[in-house]
């Protein structure tokens, strides 16, 4: 299946449990994927956030992408939540991923995404 975020096609993979699962869900699913650009680069997916900027796949399941960037570049603020802001981008489409996977294990989302494989 494909969605389109940014005026790019993105593949979504989806397990067997995490389509069991949207399929009992009353409310959309919000994804976030977050990339952040510091010394390093990291890839995360976020669940249930703000659905400002969201695009709706289907009525159960709205996807986001999201830059960000530390404030400044030190191994030692690092961690889970490094001191961040908003990164906007002029245009975004080259840095949407070409791929976003979800499961659902032991009750809870699970996501990674990814560029050309």
């Amino acid at each position: 299946m494909q969605f389109e975020l940014h005026g790019k096609a993105v593949d979504l993979r989806l397990t067997a449990a995490a389509e069991a699962a949207l399929a009992k869900r009353t409310a959309p699913l919000i994804v976030e994927m977050e990339l952040l650009f510091s010394c390093l680069h990291r890839k995360r997916v976020l669940f249930d956030g703000p659905a400002e900027g969201a695009a709706a796949v289907n009525e159960r399941l709205a996807v986001r992408f999201r830059p960000i960037m530390t404030r400044r570049c030190s191994v030692a603020e690092g961690g889970a939540r490094p001191p961040s802001e908003a990164f906007p981008l002029e245009n975004p489409r080259p840095y949407v991923p070409h791929w976003l996977k979800l499961d659902f294990r032991r009750g809870q989302w699970t996501g990674e995404f990814g560029y050309a494989e």
